[in-house]
């Protein structure tokens, strides 16, 4: 629930109001934006507020308890502030986003109706329509460890232990908006590749879905948002592809030591084999 300021409120009670919406998006990289409906830029919080910037708010709904609230935010690609290149490399994900409803022609008349974070973004044409959740999304995050069959570390991690050095590349051609032809390393084995994580020099990310030879090169098939400017000469960093298995840990990295899941823990396929009598049960791991 918001409380309005005396001033304010009192003023929207009025027959005559001037008031307009302003948002105020915190990036995770602590790049911060204004945003205002109004036609003239707007004093928010310390931040100015771009005016004019085609942003306009759906209804949003709030309840009590610990549902999470939605709402979306759209808006066309015409602030320099928000450009298609970012939106595409998650810059805006997770973002804070604060809603403030502002008397322009008093603008320190203002209360903060709402602070979401972004969620999921979709575009069309120009245009993009980001859907806004309040902080009781913070509630359903995982907290500590999961107990799974599958590593949870990331490849090379402290935790991981991997030393295995990152391949720098070159884009030699373009077969497609995901496909690519590339040059400057050679995979050690077959599908050394699948599941790794291409960086790009502006630290966007991709992750390959299958890797082959092509002629001189490497082509790659990647998955994730599409990076519409990508051109020939561009450098990137490839990580080794890993598939949080067991078995790929040890076969493919000779890591077994270090496996951050739990493979031989029992699960639903092992008590139905105990059911039906069929199972193999001679106390031996279930991994090998």
């Amino acid at each position: 629930m918001s409380l309005i300021p005396e001033e304010l409120e009192s003023h929207l009670s009025g027959e005559v109001t001037t008031h307009c919406f302003c948002w105020i998006i915190r990036r995770q990289d602590m790049a911060v934006f204004g945003f205002t409906d109004h036609d003239k830029t707007l004093l928010i919080e310390g931040v100015s507020c771009e005016p004019q910037t085609g942003l306009s708010a759906s209804e949003a709904t709030g309840a009590l308890g610990l549902s999470v609230d939605t709402a979306e935010i759209e808006g066309a690609l015409s602030s320099v502030a928000i450009s298609d290149n970012d939106i595409e490399r998650g810059a805006f994900d997770g973002a804070l986003v604060e809603t403030f409803l502002v008397n322009w022609a008093l603008s320190e008349q203002r209360t903060l109706l709402r602070s979401s974070r972004i969620g999921t973004i979709s575009r069309s044409g120009g245009r993009f329509i980001a859907e806004l959740k309040s902080s009781s999304v913070d509630l359903d995050k995982v907290s500590g460890r999961r107990i799974a069959r599958q590593c949870d570390a990331q490849l090379g991690d402290s935790r991981c232990g991997y030393k295995g050095l990152a391949h720098n590349g070159t884009v030699t051609s373009l077969i497609s908006d995901r496909e690519i032809v590339v040059t400057g390393f050679w995979p050690p084995a077959n599908n050394w590749f699948r599941n790794g994580v291409l960086t790009w020099a502006n630290g966007s990310k991709n992750v390959v879905l299958a890797h082959q030879t092509y002629g001189g090169g490497i082509r790659l098939s990647l998955r994730d948002c599409t990076i519409p400017d990508i051109r020939v000469g561009d450098t990137f960093m490839l990580d080794a592809g890993c598939d949080k298995s067991f078995k790929q840990c040890k076969s493919k990295f000779s890591n077994a030591a270090n496996f951050r899941g739990f493979p031989h823990l029992p699960g639903n396929d092992a008590v139905y084999n105990f059911a039906d009598g069929k199972g193999n049960f001679d106390g031996g791991p279930l991994v090998p």
